[in-house]
């Protein structure tokens, strides 16, 4: 069978958001997403009830369909509440041997801080060691620093720069645009965001002008993230799977 993966392919992926509180659930996401056009799933695992956190259910989930899985642990969401960040990243191990493709490791981990990356020695090091053992679990590494206000390209080009010397294989940073000319400036980083780094970004914007969420792929962006349906646990700002497809593949 072929190796499922996040960096290698012909456009960018349209992976779709899959969350929900129980198996059932984003099983019946994930059934309603692959006639949409779904390439790639991903599964925030932190918002399962804890009843479900288990490696029985997750290698369930990450064996349900034959496409690459994006799987995240971020802190402070719904069962993650009160767990540490060592606790996390072994539970980001954890999804590495039940089968998940790209784990996401917080530019902050083990050092929360504003904007979502830490410049701690001590930190680092250990986000370091963490994406090392992902990689030795057969799992590709996104690291991702949500910002979530706009943000000078300088500075947006610093922060990917630190994530790729890291060991990331995908950079992500998710800023923010409140303004035609914030927005239009976020188009210009994704190309500078291009030319600068050696490895696939995902860059996200927030705020009043999102456009970015729907155009980034053609840009230079490696992938899309969409929803199948806006229900209670989706990403109100992420586009819907089937309009972002028709988008994707007329441009």
């Amino acid at each position: 069978m072929k190796k499922r993966t996040f960096l290698t392919y012909e456009k960018p992926l349209l992976t779709c958001m899959v969350q929900a509180d129980n198996p059932d659930r984003i099983k019946e996401l994930i059934d309603a997403s692959l006639p949409e056009g779904a390439e790639a799933i991903g599964m925030q695992f932190c918002k399962l009830k804890a009843e479900y956190r288990n490696e029985e259910i997750y290698k369930d989930l990450l064996s349900y369909s034959d496409l690459p899985v994006y799987v995240t642990n971020y802190r402070k969401h719904n069962s993650n509440a009160g767990k540490s960040d060592d606790t996390l990243a072994a539970e980001l191990l954890t999804f590495a041997e039940c089968g998940a493709t790209l784990c996401d490791v917080m530019g902050d981990y083990f050092d929360p801080c504003e904007g979502e990356l830490t410049m701690n020695e001590e930190a680092v090091k250990k986000q370091m060691k963490l994406i090392d053992e992902l990689h030795e679990r057969g799992a590709e590494v996104l690291m991702s620093s949500h910002v979530l206000k706009f943000t000078p390209a300088e500075r947006v080009l610093e922060i990917t720069l630190e994530q790729q010397k890291r060991g990331a294989d995908i950079c992500k940073i998710v800023t923010g645009a409140k303004s035609v000319e914030q927005q239009l400036e976020n188009l210009r980083i994704v190309n500078l965001l291009k030319e600068n780094l050696k490895i696939p970004f995902l860059y996200l914007s927030g705020g009043e002008c999102r456009i970015l969420r729907r155009i980034g792929g053609a840009l230079g962006c490696c992938m899309y993230l969409c929803v199948h349906e806006y229900d209670e646990y989706a990403t109100k700002s992420q586009p819907l799977l089937r309009d972002v497809k028709i988008i994707r593949d007329l441009i």
